[in-house]
């Protein structure tokens, strides 16, 4: 045994990713075509979305909120991970979007158990009542993590999951000069969640870093 912690690199990466199992076919027909719709590649890997449906499988999650549908990629993803009863409602600002996912999810196995919520995140979850989902899944504006975070810790019940995704800033965590204008939130939303009462998490080192988290009990 070891003291100190494996220092992940690429080939990690790309080890972990030849140990899970194949990508379903439809999601892979998903990205193609949202790549041919101009919709940004920004989706999680699929050796995140299998970690993620681990841990709402193993949570028992009924009811999941997303923020950030994209292209609608995780929401199926983890509404695989439901019970028959289950649902995931998903979160999308974007017209475009929205309906480039509400078409895919409609071709899906899983079409009865996604709904998307279309509006700004922070007004959606608003709406939302208290304790009425197991888990949340926040993949969208950096800048407004915070707040989606303190309304996830109202939403999810105690215990329930709270995953945050782009803990490592697409990257870019650790440089000087970063390109990407979000880096500096992802950066300041990273020690909010460290700090804040009521979340319990811890960055896991897959994808670009996710944040895997429970509400403690209030």
């Amino acid at each position: 045994m070891s003291a100190t912690s494996t220092r992940v690199s690429e080939k990690h990466f790309d080890y972990i990713r030849a140990h899970t199992a194949p990508e379903d076919p439809f999601l892979v027909q998903l990205k193609e075509a949202a790549n041919a719709a101009k919709i940004p590649a920004i989706w999680i890997s699929h050796e995140q979305a299998r970690l993620m449906q681990i841990l709402l499988a193993a949570a028992g999650a009924r009811e999941v909120v997303e923020v950030g549908t994209l292209a609608g990629y995780s929401a199926i993803a983890m509404a695989r991970a439901l019970p028959p009863d289950g649902r995931v409602r998903t979160i999308e600002l974007a017209p475009a979007h929205a309906d480039f996912a509400e078409r895919w999810i409609a071709r899906s196995d899983v079409a009865g158990r996604v709904e998307v919520l279309r509006g700004r995140g922070a007004d959606v979850l608003a709406r939302c009542a208290d304790r009425s989902a197991d888990a949340a899944f926040l993949d969208a504006d950096k800048s407004s993590y915070p707040i989606y975070l303190e309304q996830c810790l109202r939403i999810v019940r105690p215990g329930g999951l709270v995953l945050v995704d782009n803990a490592f800033a697409f990257g870019e965590l650790f440089e000087p000069a970063p390109r990407d204008k979000e880096v500096e939130a992802v950066r300041a939303f990273n020690d909010f969640a460290a700090a804040l009462p009521g979340y319990d998490g811890v960055i896991v080192p897959i994808g670009d870093g996710l944040w895997v988290g429970t509400v403690r009990g209030r």
